[in-house]
């Protein structure tokens, strides 16, 4: 085994952002993303939190630092929002006091990439808390479930079965679901609240906020002419208004 000199380690400037290959689905990019847009709104004013999609890990617990593992999405905590105030083009472990990733999450492509071995094995020894694998098209290939979430348990992973699954170490729960807006009625992964309440995307939020204001409007308008009614009601008597 190679060892690694932890004095002259490499910098986030000398590293690639990924390991270049390109993936080979609309998911792998779609679904991490969405569920970074929605932190953004969750934990819009908190910054001790990083979502990296399809971005290297670099560490030191393989046989070369410069071999990154690249996860579709992965969610730090404890780490600044913006390193340095700037955007991050890698994560790199010992630029980040070695807080490993709290969740990393893997979209099963046709191409197989070793999810189920080689990648959690290595999130294992990273200590990432929880693995998420999503599987929707080949789970049958590879005698699996379409959704999966590990959970690392005195040094091994355990498969969790309850969906959502709550992470009180992230305060976030995490399952499938379907946007009653999305036309193609797409399966999505989202996050969600101890109650199993799913957060909802900022076009939800802004649809419900705009039912909530047409109903008051609505209601505003019911009161004022029950009103006007009743004056009429009042002025046909000969009742003054006063």
């Amino acid at each position: 085994m190679l060892k690694i000199d932890l004095k002259h380690l490499p910098t986030s400037a000398e590293l690639p952002d990924s390991d270049d290959i390109p993936v080979d689905n609309e998911d792998q990019n779609f679904l991490p993303n969405l569920l970074l847009f929605l932190l953004e709104y969750i934990w819009k004013n908190r910054d001790d939190w990083y979502f990296g999609v399809d971005m290297g890990i670099y560490h030191t617990t393989g046989v070369n630092p410069r071999v990154p593992v690249v996860p579709d999405g992965f969610l730090s905590l404890g780490v600044e929002r913006r390193k340095n105030g700037k955007s991050r083009s890698s994560y790199v472990m010992w630029e980040e006091e070695y807080v490993a990733p709290i969740l990393t999450l893997e979209v099963v492509s046709h191409t197989y990439g070793d999810e189920y071995e080689k990648k959690l094995d290595i999130y294992r020894k990273l200590g990432v808390k929880y693995y998420v694998i999503y599987n929707p098209q080949f789970w049958r290939r590879d005698g699996h479930l379409p959704f999966e979430v590990y959970k690392l348990v005195d040094g091994d992973y355990q498969l969790q079965i309850v969906e959502p699954l709550w992470m009180p170490e992230i305060g976030l729960g995490i399952g499938r679901a379907v946007l009653p807006s999305d036309r193609f009625g797409r399966e999505i992964l989202s996050w969600f609240n101890e109650k199993g309440d799913r957060y909802l995307t900022t076009d939800e939020q802004a649809d419900l906020e705009n039912q909530r204001a047409n109903f008051e409007r609505q209601r505003a308008d019911a009161a004022e002419k029950q009103v006007n009614f009743l004056l009429a009601k009042l002025r046909s008597l000969g009742i003054s208004e006063e």
